[in-house]
């Protein structure tokens, strides 16, 4: 990253001048967290679709999503593994390498130090490079692999801040350390590597990392995977208490829906590539309208009220190769009946809810009644 903090790229259009000041911080002290251009998202992906191309045919990981992300918010996107999650955030920031393309949509972002909006697919490459990292930043799903095994976490930050931001040498290490002071990591940890870090430090060293230059976006994808649960907990506190110190929205990507419903405020759920529901956590939480949502809300305990039983979703994700007409879940939804063949799957409201709660099933309303479970060879019951 040293070469590209030298090189001359053509600028972003309207892209104020880089500084070390936490301009986003500042606007939050002064009452514009949250408040972006007239109530518009931050960042809008609008009809986003996305294959990788193979001999045996492409495989459509995204199809017609629509998704926004407004000014302060955290919007969580859930799913079981294979459902395009990463492919749609990596998609929108157009990290994704061949053989994935972009076959279709669009992606605006609209950030407080734009003199106006830009499209994110249409930016020239250097455009871009300018712009990720300072703008929209990403915290990787695996912090052992997206760090540098023979840098010292130090030299990392450095990369960052000189590749984008405009510093002298001492404001720069300076800058380091306040990023790990507000990570809670000791500034004696500047000289370690990698590996020297435990993996609760590794990933606070990620968040640090995409917070060094003050973006307005953070995306971050699994960022507790593989850590305990007392870790997770302590790192996903440490992310809502930054986000309310600096103003960044958060897009947070993971399969534990359980986590979304403390953390989020409101949830996408995919499946098969495209969005099946939308809606604020807690409405989500008790009045879930697609069978999806359903089975993943029953495949997680309770930590609170009555004991209920559990339920999996049967079968396996279908093959995004040559998806069937109408409803992608139609061979695991309890629910299913011949019409469910030719439904469109675009997401619509809810009953008469003005709340932006929206599904991709007509047919099943949070009220319905949940069919019975098939028997179990046990003769108890398919629920355990």
């Amino acid at each position: 990253m040293r070469s590209l903090a030298r090189r001359q790229e053509p600028p972003v259009p309207g892209l104020l001048p880089a500084t070390g000041q936490s301009e986003l911080a500042r606007d939050g002290q002064a009452g514009l967290g949250g408040r972006g251009r007239g109530g518009e998202p931050v960042l809008e992906i609008a009809d986003l679709s996305v294959a990788y191309r193979t001999t045996a045919g492409d495989v459509h990981a995204v199809e017609h999503v629509d998704l926004s992300l407004h000014p302060g918010e955290v919007v969580g996107l859930a799913g079981e593994s294979g459902s395009g999650k990463s492919t749609l955030a990596y998609g929108a920031c157009r990290l994704l390498r061949p053989p994935a393309i972009i076959t279709g949509g669009s992606v605006t972002y609209r950030g407080r130090r734009l003199a106006e909006p830009v499209e994110l697919l249409s930016l020239h490459p250097e455009q871009l490079r300018a712009l990720r990292w300072r703008e929209i930043a990403i915290v990787f799903q695996s912090a052992m692999n997206a760090l540098n095994p023979v840098l010292k976490i130090r030299d990392q930050l450095l990369d960052v801040i000189e590749a984008h931001l405009d510093l002298s040498r001492d404001e720069a290490h300076e800058r380091v350390g306040s990023l790990l002071d507000l990570v809670a990591i000791p500034r004696t940890r500047l000289k370690s590597y990698p590996h020297e870090l435990s993996g609760g430090m590794r990933q606070r060293v990620m968040i640090a990392m995409a917070l060094a230059t003050d973006p307005e976006v953070v995306i971050m994808d699994e960022p507790t995977t593989a850590l305990d649960v007392v870790v997770q907990r302590d790192i996903l506190g440490q992310v809502v208490e930054l986000k309310q110190e600096l103003g960044f929205s958060v897009l947070f990507i993971t399969h534990d829906l359980s986590l979304l419903l403390e953390l989020a405020e409101r949830i996408a759920v995919m499946y098969a590539g495209r969005l099946v529901e939308v809606a604020a956590s807690q409405e989500l939480l008790h009045a879930p309208a697609h069978p999806y949502t359903r089975g993943l809300l029953g495949s997680f305990p309770s930590l609170r009220g009555p004991r209920r039983e559990l339920a999996g979703i049967p079968g396996s994700p279908p093959d995004l190769r040559g998806l069937p007409p109408g409803c992608p879940f139609l061979p695991r939804c309890a629910f299913a009946t011949d019409s469910c063949a030719e439904v469109d799957m675009h997401l619509e409201p809810v009953g008469e809810a003005t709340s932006g709660h929206l599904t991709a099933c007509p047919f099943v309303t949070p009220g319905s009644p949940s069919p019975p479970s098939p028997p179990s060879p046990n003769g108890k019951g398919g629920r355990r």
